[in-house]
C-alpha cells in the first residue's frame, strides 16, 4: 500500500457534467456517511452557475442514484464550494486558488474530455494549485500507444508519477478484487495454476443491450478501446501474474506491468471484430461505420508459467446475456471414457454478482463407469458490494494509496499489445443481435475446445 499525507481538499473539474451526476456525487455522499470525507469539496465548471445551483444538481443526482441521506447531504453542502469559469482562462485558476484557502495538498479530479487535460494541467501548474497535489485521470488513458505516451508526458510536466491516479472503476469493484484474493489466498491453486494443468483461460464480458443512445461516443471508442485494453487486460493481469511481494507497496503493479510486457502484440489473425446488425441505424453512428461492437481475441503470454496456454477474450454488445465471467479450463485426465464431454474448470463470475464455482465430474448413475459434470458452488454473493467502485477509489486516491490505479508503464505496455490491430487491421463482420458474435469468432477458441458460455447465456 503506497500512502502518504492525506489530501486536504477534493477538486473536481466537470462538476456539472454527466460523470459527476451519475458517479461522483453518490460516491461523495457515501464517503460522508462512513465518515471518510471531511475536507472541502470544490467543483469547477463553465456553466454560468453558482454554488446553490450545484447543490440542487447534487440533490437531484442523489435522488436518482441511490437516494438522498438528508443529513449527509447537508454535511456535503457545508463542504461544497464552486468555481465557474473557462478552463483556458487563468482567472479561473486564480479563483480556485482562493477557494482552496489553507489547503496545502489538494487532489484534482479531471472528469472532463481528454482534449482538455493539457490545458487544465498547465494552468494547475502555473497557478500553484498543483503544489504538493495529486491528480485523478479518468479513462481512457489515450486512444493508442502514441497518445498514451503523450498524455503521460503532459501529466509529468506538473505531477510526479506517484501523484497520478489513473482511475478505472472496474478495478474498484469488490468482485474484481476478489479475483486477486482467490488467486493468491488459496494454497490448493498454486500447484495447478500453470501450463502443466491449465488448457485455456477464457474471459467474457457480455452485454445484452446495444449502445443505449451513445452511438457518437461508441464511434470514437469501439470495443477494443472501451473495455479490452483496460478492463479485460487487468483481468488477464490478475490471472497471469506471479505472486507479489507482500512487503513492497508497488509489488502488485510491478507484477501487472510484467505480465503485460510478456503478452505478445496482437496480429490480425488473433482478432475477430464484429458489429451487431442495426448499429449503423443508431443516432450518431456513421452509415458506413466500421467500428466494432464485438471483439474476440487470442493472447499468448510468453512466460515460464503460461507458455502455450491461450488467453481468450471476447466482449460485445447485444449478446445473449449481461455478465463478466472467467473460465479457467483444466487439462483432461487420460481416461477418456470417464471424462467424455469435457474436463474440470473454475468459473469466476465478476459481474453482475460474485459467483465462484468448480466443475467436477462424478459417476453417472447406472451400470456404466462413466462420468458426468456437476458444478460445486464455492462462493455466491448475489447482492454484490455495499461500497461503490468510485467511493472506494476516491477514498484510496485521497489517502494516496495507488494499489488499484493504473501505472504509466502498465498502461503503455497494455496499449502496445492492442496497438497493431486498432482501426481496420481486420474487417468488421456483421452479427445478429442476441447471438455470440460473428461465426468466425469460433475459430479462435477451436483448439481450446470452443468458447464456454457464461452461466445463463448458453
Amino acid at each position: 500500500m503506497n500512502t502518504g499525507p492525506r489530501s486536504d481538499a477534493f477538486v473536481f473539474f466537470g462538476a456539472t457534467g454527466d460523470l459527476a451526476y451519475k458517479k461522483i456525487f453518490p460516491a461523495l455522499q457515501s464517503m460522508i456517511q462512513r465518515g471518510h470525507l471531511t475536507e472541502p469539496v470544490i467543483g469547477v465548471a463553465k456553466s454560468g452557475w453558482n454554488v446553490d445551483q450545484l447543490k440542487q444538481r447534487i440533490h437531484a443526482s442523489l435522488e436518482e442514484h441511490g437516494g438522498v441521506d438528508e443529513d449527509a447531504f447537508a454535511r456535503l453542502s457545508g463542504l461544497l464550494r464552486y468555481v465557474d469559469g473557462d478552463y483556458r482562462d487563468s482567472a479561473t485558476f486564480e479563483a480556485l486558488r482562493h477557494e482552496l484557502g489553507s489547503a496545502q495538498r489538494p487532489i484534482h479530479y479531471l472528469a472532463i474530455p481528454p482534449s482538455m487535460f493539457p490545458v487544465v494541467i498547465e494552468h494547475l501548474g502555473q497557478s500553484g494549485c498543483a503544489d504538493n497535489g495529486r491528480v485523478i485521470v479518468e479513462k481512457p488513458f489515450g486512444r493508442d500507444l502514441a497518445s498514451a505516451e503523450s498524455l503521460n508526458q503532459t501529466l509529468h510536466t506538473v505531477f510526479d508519477e506517484s501523484s497520478v491516479f489513473r482511475i478505472d472503476h472496474f478495478l474498484g469493484k469488490e468482485t474484481v478484487q476478489n479475483l486477486f484474493v482467490f488467486r493468491f489466498a488459496n494454497t490448493f491453486l498454486e500447484p495447478i495454476w500453470n501450463r502443466h494443468y491449465v488448457q485455456s483461460v477464457q474471459i467474457t464480458m457480455a452485454e445484452d443491450f446495444g449502445v443505449k443512445g451513445r452511438g457518437a461516443f461508441y464511434e470514437e471508442a469501439g470495443a477494443i478501446r472501451d473495455v479490452v485494453q483496460n478492463h479485460l487486460m487487468q483481468v488477464v493481469g490478475f490471472l497471469a501474474m506471479e505472486p507479489p511481494a507482500a512487503t513492497y507497496h508497488e509489488a502488485i503493479r510491478d507484477e501487472l506491468a510484467k505480465v503485460f510486457r510478456q503478452v505478445r502484440p496482437l496480429r490480425p489473425a488473433d482478432l475477430v471484430r464484429g458489429q451487431f446488425r442495426g448499429y449503423r441505424d443508431e443516432q450518431g453512428v456513421a452509415p458506413d461505420s466500421t467500428v466494432e461492437t464485438f471483439a474476440a481475441l487470442r493472447l499468448e503470454v510468453d512466460s515460464w508459467r503460461w507458455e502455450g496456454v491461450p488467453f481468450l477474450i471476447r466482449t460485445g454488445k447485444c449478446l445473449p446475456v449481461s455478465a463478466t465471467e472467467v473460465t479457467v479450463q483444466l487439462r483432461r485426465p487420460p481416461l477418456s471414457r470417464l471424462t467424455a464431454g469435457g474436463g474440470n474448470h473454475f468459473r469466476l463470475r465478476l459481474d453482475p454478482d460474485l459467483d465462484i464455482a468448480l466443475s467436477v465430474r462424478v459417476k453417472k448413475p447406472g451400470d456404466a463407469m462413466t462420468g458426468e459434470p456437476t458444478e460445486l458452488s464455492l462462493v455466491s454473493q448475489p447482492h454484490g458490494d455495499d461500497m461503490s467502485a468510485y467511493e472506494r477509489l476516491l477514498g484510496d486516491a485521497m489517502s494516496g494509496d495507488t494499489t488499484l490505479f493504473a501505472r504509466q508503464d502498465g498502461v503503455e505496455a497494455a496499449w502496445a499489445i492492442v496497438d497493431p490491430v486498432l482501426g481496420d487491421a481486420t474487417p468488421v463482420e456483421e452479427y445478429e443481435p442476441g447471438s455470440w458474435g460473428p461465426p468466425n469468432a469460433t475459430r479462435l477458441a477451436a483448439k481450446a475446445g470452443g468458447w464456454i458460455a457464461p452461466r445463463g447465456g448458453a
